[in-house]
């Protein structure tokens, strides 16, 4: 079984490289992708995810949409969350939140656990990803044929830990949130794949998919200032894992234009 994972895709610069001519469709194919997730939590024009940018990246070939700290940044999201089961929001948010936390999909007759999880590191102070992971794995004993989890969270030390912590209990474990694809793919002792950060999908042109000029005003001028979408050198990056048996024998880095 073969999963590939696509890092943040950022505004419509992001859908339009996974939708233009059956983009993600072709890549897929090529691969031999059983099973598809993506990282939809800013692929709203300016921010978030709308009804309009999930069913985009739907009907571009992904399975599985993963969210993170601006999944709720749009309110007309909130319904869609609670109705499409295999659109996610972090699982370790209160229970007040809208939608769910994780799904079981189908990948050519396997079923995939697929799990959204938040760091606490620098970012909200949510109930742990250590806990929230192992109570999801115990809820779902015995319905599932591999596990994957997305970690959207912004230290690199969280996420390395929490991939050490669930060895050989997931298939792989990714991470996302930075914008920044990192080189350490590999798979640890137990059986779990790992990458650090699967990077973005979406203009490089400015910084992590925002204006260069709205960055930049921000750090030499310390003043609020709109932030808008960066346009040009669209790039797409991600990570797939074959998994076998439940264990993952393979691990890379994918970059596409």
């Amino acid at each position: 079984m073969r999963i590939l994972c696509l890092g943040d895709v950022v505004g419509e610069e992001g859908c339009a490289l996974l939708s233009r001519g059956r983009r993600l469709w072709k890549l897929r194919d090529s691969l031999r992708a059983d099973l598809v997730i993506v990282n939809g939590e800013n692929s709203a024009p300016g921010n978030g995810i709308t009804p309009a940018s999930a069913r985009s990246l739907l009907e571009s070939g992904a399975d599985v949409i993963t969210g993170g700290n601006h999944t709720w940044r749009r309110r007309e999201i909130g319904t869609m969350l609670d109705d499409e089961e295999n659109l996610l929001r972090p699982a370790n948010f209160p229970d007040g939140a809208a939608g769910h936390g994780w799904c079981i999909a189908d990948a050519a007759g396997w079923r995939v656990l697929v799990m959204n999880l938040a760091g606490c590191v620098y970012m909200e102070p949510v109930e742990s990803p250590f806990t929230a992971a192992d109570r999801i794995l115990r809820e779902c004993a015995g319905k599932y044929d591999a596990a994957i989890v997305d970690i959207h969270a912004e230290a690199t030390s969280e996420k390395m830990a929490l991939a050490r912590y669930l060895d050989g209990r997931v298939s792989a474990v990714f991470g996302t949130h930075t914008h920044v694809a990192t080189a350490d793919a590999r798979i640890f002792p137990g059986g779990t794949g790992y990458i650090t950060d699967i990077g973005m999908c979406g203009s490089h042109a400015g910084v992590l998919g925002v204006s260069a000029d709205a960055i930049l005003h921000k750090f030499l001028v310390k003043t609020p200032v709109q932030f808008t979408p960066a346009s040009g050198e669209v790039e797409g990056h991600g990570v797939l894992f074959e998994v076998s048996a439940g264990r993952c024998v393979s691990a890379e880095s994918v970059s596409f234009l």
